[in-house]
């Protein structure tokens, strides 16, 4: 893949994965799950591939922090299929952090993030270059 089409992509994916949330899970619901974005419950067109990609969430609370550890147990294949980034969104699915993967150094789809004083839902995305969005719920 070239710079030009993987910056068009990263772009793309970031787009979709701080917009598409909001959109469908605006009413409190999940409605776009196995469709428009997917969970590890509703996979949709990707059955067979949700163990690969729902990221999984880890917390460890203390001092008023949570330590936030996103693992998708996921092959870094270089360009050819990875993961591209994780992203962090709140209770009110507004966005908190991101970390981008670079599919020639990063083994393993793997970040981590403090946060200070936050409680409630905590949402975390997962977006591979082959197979969309992924989301996971975890209550800090």
């Amino acid at each position: 893949m070239d710079r030009r089409n993987f910056i068009r992509f990263g772009i793309a994916a970031t787009a979709g994965g701080l917009i598409v949330p909001s959109v469908s899970l605006a009413e409190g619901s999940m409605s776009g799950a196995g469709g428009i974005y997917f969970t590890k419950d509703q996979p949709g067109r990707w059955a067979a591939k949700a163990g690969g990609h729902a990221p999984m969430i880890t917390l460890q609370k203390g001092d008023g922090q949570t330590a936030v550890e996103v693992v998708t147990p996921h092959e870094m294949k270089q360009y050819e299929h990875y993961i591209i980034k994780h992203i962090l969104l709140d209770k009110d699915y507004n966005f908190i952090a991101e970390y981008m993967f670079d599919p020639d150094k990063d083994l393993q789809p793997r970040s981590e993030f403090k946060l200070d004083g936050y409680s409630g839902a905590l949402f975390a995305i997962s977006t591979c270059n082959k197979h969309d969005t992924w989301l996971t719920m975890a209550e800090v």
